[in-house]
């Protein structure tokens, strides 16, 4: 009889550690989609949607007072999380392997003039946020997202204005219309990690 109950118990775990497995790869997978399909649309966003569009330069929108940036920083702040996300549910390849594929994608979506600066942006800002998320994310989800994110919209946001306009003048807007896009994360976050440890999910 205990033999028969230990042997239940032992299926049932397999069954859910299988059940886990799979809801972590969807996961992963959707947020991998998601961080992808970020690069296209920010590079629309900074052509297309702002309060004020500046001839021969990007759109921009307010993201304090007096302060403006390209209207793509939302997007980038988005993407800087999602990639986090990504790592978290599928591990370090994956992760590496979709940074190399949003730098391409980042370069052939890129006006001709801006293709350096992007793809240099995107490659120099996501390696360095995986720098900080990965000591970080095993023990301390929000602390990695958030340090790993700051890090990587700074490094970023100089690369990217400094090859593309040779000018930082938009580095405080840029810097901060991302943060926002990272603070508006942080209880989404907190629901995953909490999830994560009701449901057993632990990170790759």
């Amino acid at each position: 009889m205990r033999q028969t109950n230990k042997n239940r118990v032992f299926r049932r775990d397999i069954a859910m550690g299988a059940m886990a497995l799979d809801r972590r790869r969807r996961e992963g997978f959707g947020c991998l989609v998601a961080f992808i399909g970020s690069i296209p649309v920010a590079n629309w966003m900074v052509g297309n949607v702002g309060t004020v569009c500046v001839p021969q330069g990007p759109c921009l929108i307010p993201v304090a007072p007096d302060v403006m940036a390209p209207s793509g920083v939302l997007m980038v702040g988005i993407a800087l999380v999602l990639r986090d996300l990504v790592q978290r549910r599928l591990g370090k390849l994956w992760t590496a392997g979709a940074i190399l594929i949003g730098a391409a994608a980042s370069a052939i979506l890129s006006p001709p003039m801006l293709v350096v600066a992007s793809a240099s942006a995107f490659l120099l800002s996501e390696f360095t946020d995986f720098a900080v998320y990965t000591p970080l994310q095993k023990r301390r989800l929000i602390t990695a997202v958030v340090a790993s994110s700051v890090v990587g919209l700074i490094v970023d946001s100089i690369v990217f204005l400094y090859l593309a306009f040779g000018s930082l003048d938009y580095l405080l807007g840029q810097v901060i219309g991302k943060s926002w896009m990272v603070v508006l994360a942080i209880p989404a976050i907190w629901w995953l990690r909490e999830r994560d440890k009701r449901l057993g999910l632990a990170p790759v």
